[in-house]
């Protein structure tokens, strides 16, 4: 029997807490560079009744996003995309940042948009990060949105040589995740379907905690503290705005990106984090 097919890319914590909230009664394909990771998850899913199928997927390569798409089709239509793939500043280098989280959501984004059921939406998770470096150029924002995908990683801006460190590197990428998905919005929707993209903040999950015990660890530790928030966010919360931009509810948004931040970046503009406040802070610009 043909079921609605759910591409779910990550399987990490957001992931996992957004398809557990709309994939019932769907086929999820549930890929992960590391297979482990997706056989681990896709177990506990399973577990709980729902209909999972462990997928090898390197969001980096063109060639295993559309290896699994059609392992999706095999089940029925693309009908729905939850992103949540990526590494973070203290696990890759310049280099592999803008391959995977840059490059590799660009062709996702773009691939899925080839195959996506009328009716169909999406989710991308990038990051606050997106919000918190200079403003770029508009020229420069719209060749991060509109620049043919395997041509992105030739921009002049997107040089290694010309990126200060991973942070910069990965806020690059988040603020082109974003970009690229108001460009990929009109395309979804000549096929009648949406894409929107959640920027969370600090969430506590295992890539968070690299994060609390790497370098910027006393960083994103004060900027949670002093968030209006004044904690870090979980999984479920990202869930909570997912399940409305998927949802019958949300047929007017698409192209939009969503912060759920805790108020991180309202401090940081408007705040007790802006830099330079506090020794230090102008450090940090996550």
């Amino acid at each position: 029997m043909k079921k609605e097919v759910m591409l779910v890319t990550g399987a990490g914590q957001i992931s996992l807490a957004i398809a557990r909230r709309m994939g019932y009664g769907k086929k999820i394909i549930l890929g992960d560079k590391n297979i482990e990771n997706a056989n681990t998850i896709a177990k506990v899913m399973t577990d709980a009744g729902f209909d999972v199928v462990p997928f090898a997927m390197d969001l980096s390569s063109r060639e295993s996003i559309r290896a699994m798409i059609a392992e999706g089709q095999k089940y029925g239509e693309i009908k729905y995309l939850v992103n949540g793939a990526g590494v973070s500043p203290s696990q890759a280098p310049i280099e592999v940042i803008l391959k995977v989280d840059l490059y590799g959501t660009a062709v996702l984004l773009e691939e899925v948009g080839k195959v996506i059921a009328p009716g169909g939406c999406g989710v991308t998770i990038s990051s606050q990060s997106g919000w918190r470096m200079p403003q770029l150029a508009p020229e420069q924002d719209r060749a991060l949105a509109m620049t043919s995908t395997e041509d992105l990683l030739k921009l002049d801006f997107l040089q290694p040589e010309n990126i200060e460190n991973t942070l910069k590197a990965y806020q690059l990428a988040k603020r082109c995740n974003e970009k690229r998905t108001m460009y990929e919005a009109v395309r979804w929707g000549e096929r009648g379907a949406r894409i929107n993209d959640i920027a969370p903040g600090i969430i506590v999950t295992p890539l968070a905690i690299d994060e609390f015990n790497g370098i910027r660890g006393d960083f994103y530790k004060n900027m949670f503290a002093k968030c209006p928030a004044g904690r870090p966010g979980t999984a479920d919360e990202v869930a909570d705005v997912a399940e409305l931009l998927m949802s019958e509810r949300a047929q007017f948004i698409t192209g939009s990106t969503f912060l759920v931040d805790g108020g991180a970046t309202a401090s940081y503009y408007y705040g007790p984090l802006q830099p330079g406040l506090e020794t230090g802070m102008a450090e940090g610009k996550q």
